[in-house]
């Protein structure tokens, strides 16, 4: 009798450890379940988060981008497409010298002792190009003699063709603008116009005429012995 108890005391306690064993296991199984899940849910919520942030973010940009337009717009330009030609002229220009000139222009209006009210000034940094040349259109055939084989060439005087200000290059570097005024309007075109004289002025001191006539005098020397003449003269 007491083997039988002892028997049937250790099959009730056995099936009491194995039912233990098996409440962990579910335990385990349930708790791995539930981490899985949370994963899942971390993931998922960090996703939509990312993705909440990324178009607040991509709101954010597109308004500083409106917000930038609406401060600084570009302007739209809009040619007419008649165009309206008002003279037609044929050229013989030999070109034979161009300098490229930079000119500082200060201009200003209303200075005194209430320039910080209504003044304005500004600096314009000018770069230009001026072109030279002789304009064969004014060589006659009473120019050009030929004496005992040599050509003689009476050139027309060297004169400027073009003095133009380059627009990409030329900038204003700073304005000062009173404090009742929103500027002159036509003042930094008047600093262009000052500009394009000033260029032209400064490259006539750095004798472009001069250099030019001699340019034109090697040019066409090269081109008449070219053509047979085996002495020229210039007068």
């Amino acid at each position: 009798m007491l083997v039988s108890a002892r028997f049937f005391w250790s099959i009730h306690v056995g099936r009491e450890v194995t039912m233990k064993t098996i409440q962990w296991v579910w335990r385990l199984v349930v708790l791995l379940i539930l981490v899985v899940i949370g994963v899942i849910l971390v993931d998922t919520i960090r996703g939509a988060f990312d993705s909440q942030l990324g178009t607040i973010r991509e709101a954010q940009s597109n308004i500083s981008t409106q917000v930038a337009v609406v401060l600084n717009p570009t302007p739209t330009i809009i040619p007419d497409p008649v165009t309206i030609i008002h003279e037609v002229r044929s050229l013989a220009r030999l070109e034979t010298m161009k300098f490229s000139v930079e000119k500082i222009i200060t201009a200003e209006t209303r200075q005194g002792a209430f320039e910080w009210l209504l003044g304005d000034k500004l600096i314009f940094v000018a770069h230009g190009e001026v072109i030279a040349g002789v304009d064969l259109n004014e060589l006659d055939a009473e120019d050009l003699n030929v004496k005992n084989g040599v050509l003689y060439v009476n050139l027309p005087d060297p004169e400027i063709f073009v003095t133009v200000v380059d627009n990409e290059q030329s900038y204003v570097y700073d304005r000062d603008t009173g404090l009742f005024t929103k500027g002159e309007v036509n003042l930094e075109t008047e600093a262009r116009r000052a500009a394009e004289r000033e260029i032209r002025e400064g490259a006539l001191e750095d004798r472009i005429l001069e250099l030019a006539g001699q340019n034109a005098e090697h040019f066409l020397d090269r081109l008449f012995r070219d053509l047979g003449f085996p002495e020229v003269i210039f007068q």
